[in-house]
């Protein structure tokens, strides 16, 4: 798998943001095959930066209704990186 299609989007949300100020911790929805060593080397070609840790958790897919017919949402994965002190990703600030 390459490195661009490890890393499919970044996750913005208030909880993200505040990792992001205060934590240095950065969330991307990645893909359900990566494992850590591939997210950690991808962050760190994309963005050049030096990844710390890396925590990655399944994500359940939700039940949802159209109507009468009953689905499920796709199951993802989620990936927390945390870089190294003094670092940061610029994508994310302003945010």
């Amino acid at each position: 798998m390459e490195i661009y299609e490890v890393l499919k989007r970044p996750i913005l949300t208030e909880k993200s943001s505040y990792q992001a100020d205060v934590l240095r911790q950065y969330v991307f929805e990645v893909d359900v095959r990566a494992n850590k060593h591939q997210v950690r080397k991808a962050v760190e070609e994309i963005f050049g930066v030096h990844v710390q840790a890396v925590n990655i958790m399944n994500v359940r897919g939700k039940k949802r209704r159209w109507g009468r017919h009953e689905g499920k949402m796709r199951d993802w994965k989620k990936a927390i990186v945390t870089l190294a002190p003094g670092e940061s990703i610029s994508f994310f600030e302003g945010v």
